[in-house]
């Protein structure tokens, strides 16, 4: 089964901090851990990276990785693009990193509604598709200094709002979860561009479920203007005023992209827990407000 994965030698000689033993030792760790699935060389790096180089921080990001992947199915599994409901989600939207990353070398994550259709949208779907993105972004490219996520809420009414009401707040309060203590990535900013007037219902949606850290990094645009001091106008897509492929070129090669890795999709989905094996509590998403969630450990700049 070819993963078309991330060359492991090419990290190493990119990141002096990345030390083989530290990561030999974190895979030999985790694989023997009865609850945990078994990992890679290039996983464990992926993980030892996000952490900025602490073990101890990485085992905990693992466990949470895998343990809310396992208990939150809806979310994060079942990533097969063939499926009709997946697949009105890639036709109607788009979620890919962009070519070309920020000077500090930041990926960029960019989402956007292709279709506004209200009925075309599926909240549950939209954040697997991102996570998608991401990961196969991550796994096949290797570490990144950073990543940001961009995105436009032009054509966004109420009622896709009401749709991520209905999906329900533990959906939500889960991914975000997840994107604060699992995902293997270090987030730097999370901008809205297009900011639209309902804005408010929309942060008093998800401000109680975000740590300080990531509340930071929250930045609100209502034009590209206000986004290119923080992103430079050469990262974004052409229609944007921006010097890359414009944002219909990139949808059609992120349709491609996840269609063509199935394969990888398949073998992410069967990393899971087993969690009549673990010994000891698991993570829990209640923990993000207390002393048990740490938001990994970031370096603000």
């Amino acid at each position: 089964m070819e993963l078309h994965l991330a060359d492991v030698g090419s990290e190493y000689a990119q990141d002096k901090n990345v030390k083989k033993d530290d990561v030999e030792a974190l895979v030999q760790w985790t694989n023997k851990q009865p609850h945990l699935p078994e990992i890679n060389e290039l996983q464990a790096i992926l993980f030892l990276q996000s952490c900025y180089y602490s073990n101890e921080a990485a085992k905990k990001t693992i466990d949470t990785y895998f343990t809310m992947k396992t208990l939150h199915p809806e979310i994060f599994r079942n990533k097969n693009t063939l499926l009709p409901l997946f697949n009105k989600t890639i036709e109607n939207s788009l979620a890919t990193c962009l070519p070309k990353k920020t000077p500090e070398g930041y990926t960029i994550i960019f989402l956007k509604l292709v279709n506004i259709d209200v009925d075309n949208f599926n909240f549950i779907e939209h954040i697997k598709y991102l996570d998608m993105a991401c990961m196969l972004q991550l796994y096949q490219e290797g570490t990144s200094t950073g990543h940001v996520i961009v995105a436009d809420l032009k054509g966004v009414v109420f009622a896709h709002l009401t749709k991520v009401i209905i999906a329900g707040p533990m959906v939500l309060k889960n991914f975000l979860h997840y994107l604060q203590e699992g995902m293997p990535i270090r987030l730097k900013g999370l901008h809205f561009i297009n900011i639209v007037p309902f804005m408010d219902k929309i942060l008093a949606l998800v401000k109680p479920l975000m740590k300080m850290e990531l509340l930071d990094m929250l930045y609100l645009h209502n034009t590209v203007d206000e986004l290119v001091k923080f992103i430079p106008l050469e990262c974004l897509p052409e229609n944007y005023g921006g010097f890359t492929e414009d944002t219909s070129k990139l949808h059609d090669k992120a349709k491609d992209k996840y269609f063509t890795n199935s394969t990888f999709f398949e073998w992410e989905d069967k990393q899971t827990t087993d969690e009549s094996k673990r010994v000891g509590p698991s993570d829990s998403v209640n923990n993000i407000f207390g002393v048990e969630g740490t938001f990994k450990k970031l370096n603000l700049d």
